[in-house]
């Protein structure tokens, strides 16, 4: 066998393979990390659009139409893709004060094991006609 090879020889194939193989992996795991903050994202922007939509209901209704009793339901809302469903807790809870009432709502929620929560209150006032 000549001495001047300018080839590869097996060890050095194999030690290149294992350097790119930690690179790739490496890769991957940073597109793992995103697509989980992007759900946490996109379940948070959830919560905050159905507290909104609470709310709004409730500052529809009118100052002697609005419950300041707390009260709780579930919601079950498909995410854009379309491909699963997620359960949002709603718990309504108030405080009356002289003219005021005070309607807050807290949506939690999970995702993978860690519970989540968004609260939104907002005070409506009796108008003097």
């Amino acid at each position: 066998m000549c001495k001047d090879s300018n080839g590869f020889t097996l060890i050095e194939f194999l030690v290149s393979i294992v350097i790119l193989m930690v690179g790739l992996l490496g890769l991957l795991q940073t597109v793992n990390v995103a697509i989980q903050h992007n759900m946490q994202n996109q379940y948070r922007n959830e919560a905050t659009m159905l507290a909104d939509r609470e709310i709004a209901t409730e500052i529809a209704k009118g100052y002697d139409a609005v419950q300041t009793t707390a009260s709780s339901s579930f919601a079950a809302k498909s995410y854009d893709s379309g491909f699963a469903l997620k359960n949002y807790s709603t718990l309504r809870s108030g405080t009356s004060y002289n003219n005021s009432k005070e309607v807050n709502y807290r949506i939690t929620w999970r995702y993978k094991g860690v519970k989540y929560e968004h609260n939104i209150s907002s005070v409506i006032s009796k108008t003097n006609q």
